[in-house]
């Protein structure tokens, strides 16, 4: 059956991905269920007519059995099927560890030979005031030190990035492999480990900062004289993982971090934060520079506390994000140097999902960071933080993708580049549950059948181009400057039980 378009109305599609399995490929390095997942993806493919998947690539999987001893032999199987099917791939270089954060219900540690490492050197792992280490990703600390059998953390990335390319080559060649996000920090996400549920945080807890390990102790410690100050030390009054802002000499009103040692804290462990994900995206953007992909970068969707005025939880998970100092402009505009996409979580939430007292506001959040996302002229994705099945989240989801609707003569004002769904289960399934979904695919297809030329609405995917300029200290000071964000609809003009 030929494909029914009308042209201008295509230019508003939205392609809709799904996340797969965590454990799809399963520790053991063994793709072990292949006939059920086709099947399931067969449906997705035929009868909701969805675009491609995301697939989280597991360092602590590849590169288990010691350094650069990598077998991707399970993941060709498993992508190679996909391409078969007619799929597009959405790689996650996942540096992490699987276990510890909402919704994992597989553990995949990071490699052996690396928490050896840390067995004898626990400062190679963040960690809080108290001293508790996170054994989810290694610390920024450590990123340009050769402390793992003579390489440096962002050395042993870029291998392995280096290594994907090689033994992927044939499927990026042939366009099956279209993204290549690269993990940034826990859950892959440009962030610290400020709110482990491994160590007792709980929903709406403001967090902990994490740069305690003696490399990021020292590192402020250098800093901090160099600015003048040698007196000034990291924060021994920001609180515990539960506390509420105001408990705390730190984020309470007129608190330590609106004083100049805090701002100077804040500044520090943020801008270490965008350097990090800055070196580790240039890398990648090196590797991969020429070829017909896009990268990306995840960043966390913390929408609590955010009507705070200390937006405590963002501040502890490294994004300076206050009522006069932009926390996400000067990300989208370290991603811009790389021609990199920022990809967003939470789409689905809506303000009164969450108790009045966690101080929550998802849809003015979504709404910040892709605003400053697309004034630094990148595209955005997203994904729902939870998971979702229901009309509400669903229009919701669609109101974020063209915040102000489809425009039925051409390209809309504001559009997603993609929407990736979480997360393939036998619940999606559902009678009930999977004709709504196949309502939503239709709705983000503004309308119109599965388009499998992406250049039709505007994606045609261009070789990758190397940086025309560095990031600076500067350039993120000038993104933090407060610039407004769009107008949205009250609601989407695509709703799936409209």
């Amino acid at each position: 059956m030929a494909a029914n378009y009308n042209e201008k109305l295509l230019l508003n599609y939205v392609p809709v991905y799904v996340m797969l399995p965590l454990g799809v490929v399963n520790v053991d390095n063994v793709f072990a269920d292949p006939e059920t997942l086709e099947t399931q993806l067969k449906r997705l493919k035929e009868e909701a007519g969805v675009d491609g998947v995301m697939v989280d690539v597991w360092w602590g999987i590849i590169e288990s059995k010691g350094p650069k001893q990598y077998d991707w032999t399970a993941y060709k199987t498993l992508f190679q099927l996909i391409a078969r099917l007619g799929l597009k791939i959405q790689a996650i270089m996942s540096f992490h560890q699987c276990g510890g954060n909402v919704g994992d219900i597989v553990t995949i540690p990071i490699p052996q030979w690396v928490r050896d490492v840390g067995d004898n050197d626990p400062d190679i792992y963040y960690t809080n005031r108290k001293g508790t280490r996170d054994i989810e990703y290694l610390s920024i600390g450590v990123d340009n030190l050769p402390l793992f059998a003579g390489r440096t953390a962002v050395q042993i990335y870029s291998d392995y990035m280096s290594s994907f390319k090689e033994n992927m080559a044939d499927l990026i060649e042939a366009g099956a492999i279209v993204d290549i996000e690269v993990g940034l920090g826990p859950a892959g996400e440009l962030r610290y480990p400020s709110y482990p549920q491994s160590q007792g945080w709980v929903f709406p807890g403001i967090g902990e900062f994490q740069c305690y390990d003696k490399y990021l102790k020292k590192d402020f410690k250098e800093a901090a004289a160099k600015a003048g100050h040698p007196e000034w030390d990291l924060p021994e009054d920001a609180g515990e993982y539960n506390d509420k802002p105001e408990d705390t000499g730190f984020f309470k009103r007129n608190g330590t971090y609106v004083s100049e040692e805090g701002k100077f804290f804040l500044t520090w462990y943020s801008n270490k934060l965008i350097f990090h994900g800055d070196q580790i995206i240039g890398e990648a953007n090196k590797i991969f520079a020429g070829l017909k992909v896009n990268l990306a970068a995840k960043v966390s969707g913390i929408h609590w506390l955010y009507n705070h005025h200390s937006h405590a939880a963002e501040l502890t998970a490294g994004y300076y994000n206050l009522f006069k100092r932009d926390g996400y402009r000067p990300i989208a505009r370290m991603l811009s140097k790389h021609y990199g996409i920022l990809n967003f979580t939470c789409l689905e939430m809506k303000d009164t999902d969450n108790t009045a007292e966690a101080l929550s506001a998802p849809q003015e959040l979504v709404q910040e960071v892709l605003s400053k996302a697309w004034k630094e002229g990148i595209e955005v994705a997203g994904e729902n933080a939870l998971e979702t099945y229901g009309a509400k989240g669903y229009n919701q989801i669609l109101l974020n993708a063209r915040p102000n609707g489809v425009n039925p003569n051409g390209k809309p004002k504001l559009r997603m580049y993609g929407f990736t769904y979480l997360r393939l289960s036998d619940t999606v399934f559902q009678e009930d549950n999977f004709e709504l979904f196949k309502k939503l695919v239709r709705k983000m297809h503004a309308d119109q059948d599965y388009c499998g030329d992406a250049a039709k609405y505007g994606h045609e995917i261009v070789p990758l181009k190397t940086p025309n300029s560095q990031l600076t200290v500067e350039d993120i000071a000038d993104a933090a400057q407060p610039s407004g964000a769009f107008k949205w609809d009250s609601e989407t003009d695509m709703k799936v039980d409209g």
